[in-house]
């Protein structure tokens, strides 16, 4: 179900976005390189979600806690709710907790992962997310964006995120909104969205957005797992339902991928609003870009090579 018709191009003989693999139907990479995007259903067990939502309640109420992992909470609601999920948002960075670390390590996920990567496959960025009811006061929308902006690695072409919905995710708690075929154009410039008072920190978005690219709304059942380009523009809504929209992903890309320098670049304020972030955590004096990325990098398949 979709709320905008997305392209299927007739078969061009060259495929730029995939690798050849025995995985993918020719219609399936066909898509992808078209929309920038591929949706397959039911491939996460209900039985590893469970154990990720009972990981992540224990990470909430701080009986386990993982070195490394970043917990962001909307503080407003600490004095109502205390420490629980009803207050943390996202949990990032969880490559040193083994069970939801499991995740990026799937042979469901990974036989996917490769036909984008090829088998040498590092796990650079983990993320659950816990779409919090929305009010008034605060929002968890999350601005239009392209993913790349965050990563000082390239091709982007060996970069893929998946994305597994743990419940059903809709228009009403907030799915997925992605503008199929923006895989094609470039890095664009990023920043804070004038929403004031209403953004999480580092939760970057557009400059400017194209209100003329359709937008396709990926409505997704528990277990469905999307797998997207990294300058594919997505967001999410925010969501109007009073139970909590959770999500788990990792972006993966292949172990061939090199670090980039990006002094004058579009990211280099990114870079230093990390550098800050980092150097407040960890007393560090001197951190770049990919110091950060090179602590969260993880091998899952195949050999190191240079990430």
């Amino acid at each position: 179900p979709t709320s905008a018709q997305v392209s299927v191009a007739p078969h061009s003989g060259r495929f730029c976005y995939t690798l050849d693999n025995d995985l993918l139907s020719t219609e399936q990479r066909q898509f992808y390189e078209d929309n920038g995007y591929l949706l397959i259903k039911n491939l996460v067990s209900d039985e590893d979600i469970e154990r990720f939502r009972k990981e992540f309640t224990r990470i909430c109420k701080r009986e386990v806690k993982p070195p490394g992992v970043m917990i962001m909470k909307d503080e407003s609601l600490r004095s109502q709710f205390g420490q629980s999920e009803k207050v943390v948002n996202k949990v990032q960075d969880f490559q040193e907790d083994e069970e939801l670390f499991r995740y990026c390590t799937l042979p469901e996920v990974l036989k996917y992962v490769e036909c984008f990567t090829g088998p040498n496959i590092m796990a650079m960025h983990t993320m659950l997310i816990n779409k919090l009811p929305d009010s008034e006061q605060q929002t968890f929308l999350h601005p239009m964006h392209q993913d790349l902006h965050y990563f000082p690695f390239r091709p982007a072409a060996r970069i893929v995120c998946a994305w597994t919905a743990m419940e059903r995710a809709d228009q009403h708690n907030g799915c997925l909104v992605v503008q199929p075929g923006t895989h094609k154009t470039a890095l664009k410039p990023h920043g804070y969205p004038q929403w004031e008072g209403k953004t999480n920190k580092l939760f970057h978005g557009l400059l400017e957005e194209d209100e003329k690219i359709p937008k396709v709304h990926l409505v997704m059942e528990k277990g469905d797992t999307v797998f997207f380009h990294p300058l594919l523009i997505h967001g999410s809504g925010i969501n109007r339902t009073s139970g909590f929209r959770k999500s788990i992903s990792c972006h993966f890309a292949s172990s061939e991928c090199h670090y980039i320098d990006v002094k004058n670049t579009t990211q280099e304020h990114l870079e230093k609003e990390l550098q800050e972030m980092v150097s407040k955590k960890y007393n560090a004096t001197s951190v770049e870009l990919k110091d950060i990325w090179n602590f969260r990098a993880r091998l899952v398949q195949g050999k190191r090579i240079n990430l």
